[in-house]
């Protein structure tokens, strides 16, 4: 070990070079390694703490599509009655809405043809849930953070199957949405399935809109990552999108909560028969095509490794190489001394792996680093993340993978080097000038 140490400080450029490309074949194992793990992890339990067990969507389903579902209002009860392990099916419309402030309002009616209304005020784009307060038991909602919430946790304005009950006209944002509008408890918003043309339509566009009393802010919402979004009452919102969402009393899904979860895939089973247009998917099922994704990312990721690995591999038996033939007169010298090519062997193989080592040592905390900025960066490129949620993580299995990686690596290096000292001509060598 000591002839293998001393042939790297007679080096030190050259070693420090090829531990550096060691290093950095490390740090992008570990950073992959903890990506992979870390989505895979927070999904899960993200999916575990939700409180939903199965999801029932129209068919045709698509990862881009979600076909509207029809006679929301009934559905609870109905899958109530088909399975008596259902605790809650809650129908929520998810959508786009544009909403605007009153501010925006007094602008577009200061002057006529919206003269008033500085360049770049418009009404703003955001994702609106329609959904019946109290029929999320067991389901994780965003909590209300200022203001008194929703007035009733029924859905008022739905009146024994019709559209002909009081409307309460109340409205949740979170806190980003809120900000942007400029608007706090008790303000007066009004929303629109489509944005106004220009200042001049915004006088009209106000006429048609339905306003909306802000009663609560909640906090960003992880099931529904949006940078904007709002709540409302279901009624409500399908009446402000109208056509099918009010002739067919449609909504986008319905999250499903199980007394006991523990049999999702019978209750689906069951479910799915008693309504043959919907899809139910488990959770279960939702997690497998995360993973999926994932498993082709790590795919991809494997094989970015293994290119850099081979890399800082050949380079690495190209240093050795020249570390034997710099020394080849010295290694003759031990032969004849009576050293065995055994040892001369295991003190190449020594430094390699030293040098495999002092890579390990400088491309772990270089990955984990790495992998902790990605996770900030994108912790705020993706809105709406709950707090304790990251997508990295790190595990023995992962650093156990890359120790042993690079122990390969090392080895690997050696062999040739070694073949090269073996077969030394050792008279030549010493009668050489």
């Amino acid at each position: 070990m000591r002839y293998a140490w001393d042939g790297l400080r007679r080096r030190p450029a050259r070693s420090a070079a090829t531990a550096l490309g060691v290093g950095l074949a490390v740090a992008l194992v570990v950073l992959l390694l903890a990506l992979s793990a870390g989505i895979t992890q927070s999904a899960t339990e993200l999916a575990q703490s939700s409180g939903v067990d199965l999801l029932a969507a129209s068919a045709p389903l698509s990862a881009s599509s979600f076909p509207p579902v029809p006679a929301a209002h009934r559905l609870d009860s109905a899958m109530k009655a088909a399975d008596p392990n259902v605790a809650t099916a809650s129908p929520w419309l998810i959508a786009d809405w544009v909403v605007g402030n009153q501010s925006l309002y007094n602008e577009s009616m200061a002057a006529p043809g919206g003269a008033a209304v500085p360049a770049g005020d418009r009404p703003t784009g955001t994702g609106i849930v329609g959904w019946i307060p109290g029929a999320n038991q067991g389901i994780e909602v965003p909590a209300v953070t200022s203001g008194p919430g929703f007035s009733a946790t029924g859905d008022p304005h739905w009146a024994n199957g019709s559209y002909e009950g009081p409307a309460t006209h109340e409205i949740v944002l979170d806190g980003a949405l809120a900000a942007v509008l400029h608007v706090g408890v008790g303000a007066r918003v009004w929303a629109a399935a489509s944005a106004p043309t220009g200042p001049a339509a915004l006088e009209g566009w106000y006429a048609n809109a339905t306003p909306f009393v802000v009663v609560g802010l909640s906090g960003p919402f992880w099931l529904i990552p949006s940078a904007l979004l709002a709540f409302a009452y279901l009624s409500e919102v399908q009446g402000v999108l109208g056509g099918i969402y009010v002739s067919e009393d449609a909504a986008t899904v319905v999250l499903i909560h199980l007394t006991d979860g523990s049999q999702s895939p019978n209750d689906a089973s069951r479910l799915g028969q008693a309504f043959p247009s919907l899809t139910i998917i488990t959770v279960a099922e939702i997690l497998g095509a995360v993973q999926n994704v994932v498993d082709l990312y790590r795919t991809f990721g494997a094989l970015i490794g293994a290119i850099g690995f081979t890399v800082a591999t050949l380079f690495t038996t190209t240093v050795l190489t020249m570390s034997v033939d710099d020394r080849s007169r010295e290694m003759a010298l031990l032969r004849a001394l009576g050293f065995s090519p055994f040892w001369i062997g295991q003190e190449i193989a020594s430094e390699g792996l030293l040098l495999a080592g002092l890579g390990l040592a400088a491309g772990i905390p270089f990955g984990a680093l790495g992998a902790i900025a990605l996770d900030g960066f994108l912790s705020r490129l993706v809105p709406g993340l709950p707090r304790g949620f990251s997508f990295v993580s790190f595990d023995a299995t992962g650093i156990g993978l890359t120790v042993l990686l690079v122990i390969a690596l090392g080895s690997a290096a050696s062999v040739l080097p070694i073949l090269r000292a073996l077969r030394i001509p050792v008279a030549a060598e010493l009668r050489a000038p």
